[in-house]
């Protein structure tokens, strides 16, 4: 354990293509145990437009913060997570891009045989996944219904949030965790841990697709506890 201030308050990002009711199992499940949990409506029509939401949040917080992003958000959270009450940043099966870099820049060259996520050419501005293919992809692991709703309600992502560059990724300064999925179709697994051994995170691994912020919201629930407990291991 930690000699860190412990957090009461969590702050959750979510990535692109979604919205932030997805975080809905995380937060029932952190709101029971306590902790004072905000999620972040980033419109993700580019970095700087979300990383300045985030920090609206933030400048709400009354205490240590954990700053939690999924996917893209994780571009986010690197961005906005120098904001003084961030006490630690989680990264759930996201992108940690280094200084200069952006989502676009770590995408450019996929491990071979990677999955190739099925984004549409995109369309003034802005990308959606296939539908028909965003349940494999995206959601392998919920039920039917659900991914179909996910794919269903899909927001446009906006290519200057794909191309937004970081400018000083918070994790060099701050206390990381990495939720690795192994069973991700988006982000494959050994860019994710790529990423976190680069970033010095605490790491843990669960199998799931990369909506595993929805399928598994006990798991991921309890990662962020973690972090707000100061665990290192």
């Amino acid at each position: 354990m930690s000699t860190a201030t412990q957090a009461r308050n969590v702050v959750l990002v979510h990535g692109g293509f979604v919205d932030g009711s997805g975080w809905k199992g995380v937060y029932d499940r952190l709101r029971e145990d306590g902790y004072r949990v905000t999620v972040v409506q980033n419109p993700t029509m580019s970095l700087e437009g979300d990383a300045a939401a985030t920090k609206r949040i933030l400048d709400a917080q009354d205490g240590p913060t954990v700053l939690v992003g999924h996917s893209y958000g994780g571009a986010v959270i690197s961005e906005a997570g120098n904001h003084e009450t961030v006490s630690a940043l989680v990264y759930i099966a996201a992108f940690a891009p280094d200084k200069g870099e952006s989502v676009n820049t770590l995408i450019a060259d996929p491990p071979p045989g990677a999955p190739v996520p099925p984004i549409l050419p995109p369309a003034d501005g802005y990308l959606l996944l296939d539908r028909e293919k965003f349940a494999h992809s995206f959601a392998g692991d919920l039920p039917q219904d659900e991914a179909r709703f996910l794919a269903d309600s899909q927001v446009p992502w906006g290519l200057e949030a794909l191309g937004g560059a970081v400018s000083h990724p918070a994790w060099r300064s701050k206390r990381s965790f990495y939720l690795v999925t192994t069973e991700d179709r988006m982000i494959p697994p050994p860019a994710q841990r790529t990423m976190a051994e680069r970033a010095g995170a605490t790491v843990a691994e669960t199998g799931g697709s990369h909506a595993v912020y929805v399928s598994k919201p006990d798991v991921v629930a309890e990662f962020i506890k973690r972090a707000a407990k100061g665990a290192e291991e």
